[in-house]
């Protein structure tokens, strides 16, 4: 391996009242066979003690505090300025990282110089042969999908290779993927500021990587206290189309028309079934409010395009059929009917 230096990680972990998720994430970090490294926690205005733990008990561990909560994105963001070490580890404050992860994925870094982020196999933090992602890919109604989540973990994730996209919740990034392409959105505040970023990856020509020996336990959903509710609906009905509105040309937005409202209708049939229609029209509405400041930010990112639009829009439906998959083949083992996928496969994909 190239000289400790060279391969320095530096470890952003966000935290808004994460108290009770710190002592385990941070006693794996500590427990890490990769030693070549720096922890930053960038703290959005915690008010359970968390700055008090960390002052007490991980000295250390280098604290970014910000006066109030500022979001996932403007989070990492400032962790991510903080340092010129040449890798960025995003990591979630609920997560805990097996002892080699990091070392495994700085080797994979080591030897794949032309790739820019490698994406650990992530499994839920309470049942641990249970999927929570493997890897990312993509819905063109404009959503990311965790690859294998709610699955039973095999070996068909057991298999390295290249992807489309990572989980922010753990994801080790080269530092200078972010001068080429820009940082997280912060306009995203939190919720499909990833989806942004992976994308914006694809579209300038770089890719990613699956390195599933490298393990994190994931428990999910930690800050906002649950996967559904007002707060998360509102800002996944809006970010959905901010990443629609930002990351397509108008003639792919068109072209992919048809799957954009069957995605969108059936993500309004689940918020009606979860009667959270009032957070729907609320994120509806930010969405018409910024709007036209998404498409401003479309022409901006031209410079960074390498793909054409056909190149594009061929990257994309490939990754959502790698989604597709994913899904029937998780029905599949919960003996669950598998028609609809069928014919959505074959008529789009």
């Amino acid at each position: 391996m190239e000289n400790d230096q060279d391969l320095a990680v530096n470890i952003v972990i966000p935290n808004w009242n994460g108290l009770r998720f710190l002592p385990a994430c941070l006693a794996s970090i500590k427990q890490q066979t990769f030693n070549s490294l720096q922890i930053t926690l960038v703290d959005n205005g915690s008010s359970d003690g968390s700055l008090e733990y960390l002052q007490k008990n991980y000295p250390q561990v280098r604290v970014i505090s910000l006066p109030e909560n500022k979001g996932f994105s403007a989070a990492v963001n400032k962790g991510i300025l903080s340092s010129t070490a040449p890798f960025v580890l995003l990591l979630n404050n609920d997560t805990e990282l097996a002892p080699d992860c990091l070392s495994l994925l700085v080797e994979t870094a080591a030897e794949q110089e032309e790739l820019v982020f490698f994406s650990p196999k992530m499994l839920s933090f309470h049942e641990r042969t249970v999927l929570d992602g493997a890897g990312d890919g993509y819905l063109r109604g404009g959503a990311g999908y965790r690859l294998g989540t709610l699955e039973k973990d095999g070996p068909i994730y057991n298999e390295p290779g290249p992807i489309f996209g990572a989980c922010a919740g753990a994801v080790l990034y080269r530092r200078t993927l972010f001068d080429h392409i820009g940082l997280f959105d912060e306009d995203f505040f939190a919720y499909l500021e990833d989806v942004d970023l992976n994308l914006r990856i694809n579209h300038s020509g770089r890719k990613g990587y699956y390195v599933p020996s490298a393990r994190v336990y994931h428990i999910g959903s930690a800050s906002s206290g649950s996967k559904i509710n007002p707060f998360t609906v509102r800002l996944s009905t809006r970010n959905s189309f901010y990443v629609l509105f930002k990351n397509y040309p108008s003639r792919l937005f068109f072209r992919f028309l048809p799957v954009i409202i069957i995605y969108q209708f059936f993500w309004l049939l689940f918020v009606v079934k979860k009667r959270q229609i009032r957070s729907y029209v609320q994120g509806m509405r930010e969405v018409l409010a910024g709007m036209g400041e998404m498409r401003k930010k479309r022409k901006e990112l031209r410079r960074y395009d390498v793909l054409t639009v056909d190149e594009f829009a061929t990257c994309l439906a490939a990754a959502e059929k790698t989604v597709v998959c994913s899904i029937m083949q998780r029905r599949h083992a919960e003996g669950k009917n598998n028609w609809l996928l069928r014919w959505y496969a074959f008529l789009f994909c």
